[in-house]
């Protein structure tokens, strides 16, 4: 029995669990995960859960921020996901069992490390799907509109923001302000007026939005047969309408709009980081497949890179379409690609748009709930979790018990909130699943090329990170000389940890002639979680602090490792 916390499990006996069977409450009747998905619907499941939400609202206030030169940080946001993806590609490759980055980090730093990523891959997953969920209640609504069904006010938003805009018009009107009642502000308060109720309650909650979570749960519940048809469909449908989107726009396009190409310089543009990152969220999430692959240390490590290569060209493209179609100073809007198509007199083309936008964000709460219940299973397996997490169900081999909870923390928190502050959370949470997952590649043994898996290229960092590190110090001089003069504030904090981070891992670089891919994928990573403010950091913490509490008193007492019934590595 090992006590450590940083126990560690081997990939020879992650890979002989996965074959064995992991637990009685996963084998119960002989039942297991079928094994359904090939290349082609991996690359499609990728797209799934990268174009949604994102593409659709997000881009809209980064091309504000940015202007046309957003379509850099496109680049540089493909970029970094590259670094990581192949790092995903290298652990999928050699561990191709359900878990993601909680199963990497498990075999690359040990237990505690592991339950930290496992218990963020949640926050990431669950808190997204709220956001998804909720966004998908205002497009269907939106969609439902132009078909002149008119769905009460009081059933598509939450209680918290219909009581505020109901006191923000008494404040307005008070002042004779009625010019500060905005569209949104008046339908929050036509919800609180017109909501059933007793006393001071009304009856105000999200019914959409509860009600697509359920459909996506029960799909995802009944099969992964089923689920990868529905999510082909969805896809294909969703890129040939992103692609005729793309192609009509173009004829739209006035080039003035195109200058000045950094109009709030490259500043300007860093601060659409958090909205571009979301959009790319999710080609980690078919990692949590693996073993429903036919192929998986051949087809995962194509899927996740075919995804995000043919996601980037989509994204760079409508992005250059949003800002030829109109200014990007009109830009700061929910709904950018539906906007700018009515301002050139398409009220078509915007219908169009609303009805993709509903199959699109579907679709990638599709893939997220596919992949929350798995890494609910993969944890239950090791005993971090109780085992009833990781029970698979005898007809429909799906982790029956996982789902049906994920569905409930989702579901619920979707019909009662709205979270502003959604899209951080999230982008920081999957940054630091892929800084770790860089970072775990880095402690794999060597080991050779084999036929029919992939293999991450070596390239020796000894003299490239040193001299990239002078660049950026020249770069960013003065935001250095602020930061140590005592200029800077607390919101520099994260910034000066990537300073500490890349000089130590500059260092080690020259010294262990480390691999170039997964250093560079560390750094942007960690850079890109700088830009997301103290605040968010400070959240993230308190939520990961939390996790470690639940691992203190139940996972590192359960620990099936801890007990000695796996070995330590």
């Amino acid at each position: 029995m090992s006590n450590s916390i940083f126990r560690k499990k081997t990939i020879k006996k992650i890979l002989d669990d996965c074959a064995s069977g992991f637990s009685d409450a996963e084998h119960s009747g002989g039942s297991h995960l079928k094994k359904e998905l090939n290349v082609k619907d991996l690359t499609l499941m990728g797209i799934a859960a990268i174009v949604g939400a994102g593409i659709f609202s997000t881009i809209g206030l980064a091309a504000f921020d940015g202007g046309p030169g957003v379509t850099i940080l496109f680049v540089l946001t493909a970029v970094t996901c590259g670094f990581s993806a192949l790092c995903y590609a290298e652990f999928a490759s050699r561990i191709p069992v359900a878990g993601s980055a909680y199963t990497y980090a498990y075999a690359s730093f040990g237990e505690l490390i592991a339950w930290i990523i496992g218990w963020d891959l949640l926050m990431e997953y669950a808190i997204g799907n709220i956001a998804v969920a909720v966004s998908w209640s205002t497009y269907f609504v939106n969609l439902m509109e132009g078909f002149h069904i008119h769905i009460p006010a009081y059933l598509t938003m939450d209680y918290y923001s219909a009581f505020t805009a109901h006191s923000q018009v008494a404040d307005f009107t008070k002042s004779h302000n009625l010019a500060g009642i905005t569209d949104t502000i008046r339908q929050g308060a036509l919800a609180w007026n017109t909501a059933p109720g007793f006393g001071g309650f009304r009856l105000i909650a999200n019914i959409p939005a509860l009600a697509i979570v359920i459909g996506i749960t029960y799909l995802v519940y009944i099969g992964i047969r089923e689920t990868k048809r529905a999510t082909n469909g969805m896809v294909i449908l969703k890129v040939a309408i992103v692609i005729a989107v793309i192609a009509i726009g173009f004829f739209y396009v006035t080039p003035a709009n195109w200058h000045p190409f950094l109009p709030n310089g490259f500043s300007g543009v860093m601060k659409g980081v958090s909205g571009v990152f979301f959009a790319y969220i999710g080609f980690d999430a078919i990692s949590t497949t693996a073993e429903e692959c036919r192929e998986p240390q051949r087809d995962l490590p194509r899927g996740m890179i075919y995804s995000l290569i043919i996601c980037t060209v989509l994204y760079i493209l409508i992005a250059l379409v949003l800002t030829g179609m109109v200014s990007y100073k009109n830009l700061k809007v929910g709904d950018p690609l539906a906007y700018v198509f009515n301002q050139v007199h398409l009220p078509i083309i915007s219908y169009v748009i609303s009805f993709s936008a509903v199959i699109a964000t579907a679709s990638v709460l599709l893939i997220f709930q596919l992949g929350q219940p798995r890494i609910w299973m993969s944890m239950s397996r090791d005993g971090l979790l109780p085992k009833i997490f990781s029970r698979i169900h005898p007809k429909y081999h799906t982790p029956s018990f996982a789902t049906i909870v994920t569905g409930f923390v989702v579901g619920v928190p979707a019909l009662f909130l709205n979270l502003t502050i959604v899209t951080d959370l999230t982008s920081i949470g999957t940054l630091f699943a892929f800084v770790l997952v860089c970072g775990g590649v880095l402690l794999l043994p060597k080991e050779a090329a084999k036929a029919g898996r992939f293999k991450l290229p070596y390239i020796n960092s000894k003299w490239i990170v040193p001299i990239g590190f002078i660049c950026f110090s020249i770069f960013f001089r003065k935001d250095l000389v602020d930061m140590f003069s005592g200029k800077g504030s607390k919101d520099d904090l994260p910034f000066f940890l990537f300073i500490i981070l890349s000089t130590v891992l500059t260092v080690v670089c020259f010294i262990k002639n480390l691999s170039l891919i997964p250093v560079l994928g560390l750094l942007s990573c960690f850079y890109l979680m700088t830009e997301l403010g103290y605040t968010n950091w400070l959240r993230f913490l308190i939520w990961l602090v939390v996790g470690l509490v639940i691992y203190i008193t139940y996972g590192y007492k359960h620990s099936v490792l801890g007990k000695g019934e796996s070995p330590a590595c």
